[in-house]
Formats: structure tokens, sequence, C-alpha cells
């Protein structure tokens, strides 16, 4: 079985985008929407494993991993033209239907594209993935407090992310040390260069500050749940410090034959619980 991953790209509004794509189109298809701070190279190891069965494409957002990185005037980044830019990939790569894997920030761009074609999304996989306040918890009381009462001491503070070092806390922040070995050091690195290059992080800073968009959509979010009512994977690591476990139960209010799994890991469980997330998946899909 050929497990061969193509790297392409495909011109959508004038931006290059990036994507990675593996297994046969006939089969039924994944889109994978990555989180902060990575690219589609958080995906590479799941495509590999999966693509004798599935068919499962995933991108890079303008100004992530190996997507064009357009500067800030002639490219608005928001979350909202990100998930539209997202969302006119799709057509461009003529993806009629498929489940779509939402994690981080893809969570916000993914359910967008849910909004625009319900009629598309076959299934929904949800990775530590926050569409609730309740995955909101007492960590984010400072932020939210910068973005309505912004002063140069509390950005100083609060973007302290946005740096090598927050780089690589997003993948081992709150996670036990026992299961340290099993996050790639390439991983957070590749993602720390990408930042790093000239403008990328005033261009991240400029995002983040669009971030209480997405809560406004909350509402939006969970009535899709509840008047289209997709089938529904919910896993989360539950030692993530960015979206309380509390949250994972929370899709059961809304979507309640959702199947849902908490695991012993972090915010990037593809690191941390590999096995454990494609076992997952792959049952789901078969069976549902």
């Amino acid at each position: 079985m050929d497990r061969q991953i193509n790297n392409k790209t495909v011109k959508v509004d004038g931006v290059n985008i990036f994507y990675r794509e593996a297994g046969n189109r006939e089969n039924p298809t994944i889109l994978l929407l990555h989180g902060f701070p990575t690219s589609s190279i958080m995906f590479k190891n799941l495509m590999t494993a999966l693509s004798d069965k599935f068919h499962l494409i995933a991108p890079d957002y303008p100004g992530f991993g190996f997507s064009d990185f357009p500067y800030s005037k002639d490219f608005e980044y928001s979350f909202e033209n990100i998930a539209f830019h997202m969302d006119k990939f799709t057509k461009a790569i003529n993806l009629k239907s498929f489940t779509i894997y939402l994690h981080d920030y893809g969570s916000y761009i993914g359910m967008r594209i849910c909004l625009k074609n319900p009629d598309k999304i076959e299934a929904i996989i949800i990775q530590n993935g926050n569409n609730y306040y309740e995955g909101l918890g007492p960590q984010w009381d400072e932020m939210n407090d910068y973005w309505e009462n912004p002063t140069k001491e509390k950005k100083k503070k609060l973007y302290a992310f946005l740096s090598e070092e927050g780089t690589k806390a997003q993948y081992f922040l709150g996670v036990p040390e026992r299961l340290h070995q099993n996050i790639s050091p390439e991983s957070w690195i590749i993602d720390w260069e990408r930042m790093s290059r000239p403008g990328n992080l005033n261009m991240q800073y400029k995002l983040n500050c669009t971030y209480n968009t997405n809560f406004e959509m909350f509402p939006d979010f969970q009535e899709y749940f509840r008047k289209y009512q997709p089938s529904a994977l919910i896993i989360w690591g539950k030692y993530d410090v960015y979206f309380d476990v509390a949250e994972a139960y929370c899709y059961k209010k809304d979507l309640p034959k959702a199947k849902t799994h908490i695991l012993e890991g972090g915010h990037m469980a593809l690191e941390t619980n590999f096995d454990e997330v494609l076992n997952l998946i792959r049952s789901f899909m078969t069976n549902r």
C-alpha cells in the first residue's frame, strides 16, 4: 500500500497555500486543520498511518508553515479571513465532502467552514479544540483583561508565548515528565523556525488580537451542532493547560451521540498519545 505524502501548493486569491495529501481520493476524506504554533507538519505521522484507508488533506494557513506569508498591508490576519481562505482552498482542490479534524486554532477556522458548508461535512473530530466557554478557565482572565484594556506592560507579559520558550511550552507545559520522551524535538523547533521569520511574530500578535471574535461565534457553532447533529469524536488530553478538560464534556449537551475520550496527555495529543489517537480515529471512521 502506497503511504507516500505528496507536498503540493495551490493558489487561493493570490496566496500560495501549501498542503500535504496522502491516500486515494476515492476513499473518505479527512481535512486536517492545525493549531498554533504549528502547521500541517503536526499531521505527518497520522497521514502516513491512515493513508491505507482514507484520503487526507492537511493545509498550512497563510503565514504558517510553508504557505505564503503575505505582508499585513496586503492580507488581513484575522480568524475570519483565514477561514475564508481555507474554505476557498477546499473548493480549489475540489473537496466535495469530508470529515473535518479540528485542533486549537483549527477549531475556530474549521467551525466557520462547517457553518458555510453544512452539506459537505460528513463528521467532526475535535482534539483539544475550543468551542465552549467552559474551556476558558481562569488562565484566560489576564488575556481577556488585556483585550479589554490593553497596555504595554500587559502586552509584554502576556505575549511572552510568542517566543522560542513559548513555542516549546505549547508541547510540554502541563505534560507529565514521563511523557516528555514522546514529544519529537523537531516539532517545536520547526514551528519556531517558521515563527521567527522577519515580521511573523508581529503577524501572530495581530492575529491573536482577533482571538475574542471566536468567542462571539460560540452560539453559532453550538447551534450548528444542535441543528445538523454531525457524527462527532471528541479527544482531549487532560493535562492541556490552555483549554480545560471540562470542555470535553460540553459537546454532549449539543451532540448527545458524540464519543468522548479523555487521554493521559497534553495539548498536543498527537505527540504524547499517538497510538491512542490513531486507533480512536480509525475506529470512528470505520464504524460510524
